[in-house]
């Protein structure tokens, strides 16, 4: 396989284990407002305590093979997204810091500073994501030099700002589910409503993006016509989405969060496609796109990273794995938990 190819693949795979395995973390901490008490909100927080930062090894690791793989295309994102990469940062680090930091004094205000924190921080990842992806669809001020040229208003456009919307509420969706399967007792029950409302703004937010995309951004469905094959994504994309309140309704949370892991890697899939070959597309002019050709390491560089990977991902996969197994089953409030 071409190598270029072969690492366009795999930057979606790895952007894909992110957005499943950190999406329900997110979704955690968009909802850890919607309790009041501190023991549950202790309780939303021990669902995801022991997996939340090895879900973000993805994110990591998604970072690096871009830029081994692709260093023009790392470049350009980085000037062109340098804010909100900060922004990104800052919440990242919030995030984390709030989890490790909420239960270590017991003043009603600290804690409701971390709680609030937490929330803010998940959902600024998640809207800033979504940003980063409706911006790279509909293309950045890109010259000739592979240098973004533009300015922070180039990415504050309504598409932009539907496509965040759009990521906030796929994640809180991901995580009501997640949140059921972990909980019990009375909270369980009250998280069942929220995935109903969850979804109700999922799908909304979906129809909506989804028209704003054909509208305002028709070249994202350019290489459907070249590869027809890719329909067969839309549609088992589209039956997932249906399964999710048939599962609900049926009480198999199970289900509905195997159909929401679907939809996650689909929207991956669909983004791929859309742009495919590009990485960057340039407004200005589209032959200076960055694409998988022009902005990418050698071929050498291609080889040995993608030895390195065939080395590493077992590990990375097998450890997400053991992680999960031991801690699978619902969660249980101790001592010395978050």
């Amino acid at each position: 396989m071409d190598l270029h190819v072969l690492w366009f693949l795999l930057l979606g795979v790895l952007l894909a284990g992110y957005g499943i395995l950190d999406g329900f973390d997110l979704g955690v901490g968009i909802l850890h407002l919607c309790v009041k008490t501190d023991t549950e909100r202790r309780i939303l927080m021990n669902s995801i305590g022991p997996i939340w930062d090895g879900n973000e090894v993805w994110l990591v690791v998604f970072g690096g093979a871009l830029f081994g793989a692709f260093p023009s295309v790392y470049a350009a994102a980085l000037t062109g997204f340098y804010l909100p990469f900060m922004l990104l940062l800052v919440a990242l680090i919030f995030r984390g810091v709030s989890m490790e930091f909420r239960s270590k004094h017991k003043s009603p205000i600290w804690r409701n500073f971390w709680d609030i924190s937490f929330c803010i921080s998940s959902t600024l990842i998640a809207f800033t994501f979504g940003v980063a992806v409706g911006s790279t669809l509909s293309g950045l001020p890109i010259d000739a030099n592979m240098t973004f040229t533009g300015t922070l208003k180039d990415l504050i456009r309504p598409y932009h700002m539907m496509v965040g919307l759009f990521a906030v509420a796929t994640c809180a969706m991901h995580g009501s589910i997640y949140l059921y399967l972990k909980l019990e007792g009375d909270l369980q029950k009250r998280v069942h409503g929220w995935m109903w409302r969850t979804f109700g703004f999922f799908i909304a937010c979906y129809i909506l993006t989804t028209i704003m995309t054909l509208v305002l951004e028709p070249h994202a469905t350019q290489n459907f016509k070249h590869y027809p094959i890719s329909w067969v994504v839309v549609v088992l994309n589209i039956l997932a989405i249906a399964n999710i309140p048939r599962a609900i309704h049926l009480n198999r949370p199970l289900y509905a969060f195997i159909s929401s892991c679907c939809c996650i890697a689909a929207f991956t899939f669909l983004f791929g496609v859309a742009l495919f070959p590009n990485l960057l597309v340039s407004d200005l002019n589209h032959q200076w796109n960055l694409n998988i050709y022009n902005a990418s390491s050698s071929h050498l560089t291609l080889l040995v990273m993608t030895i390195m990977a065939g080395i590493g991902m077992p590990f990375v996969l097998t450890y997400t794995a053991v992680v999960y197994w031991v801690f699978r089953g619902k969660v249980k409030m101790e001592q010395l938990t978050y």
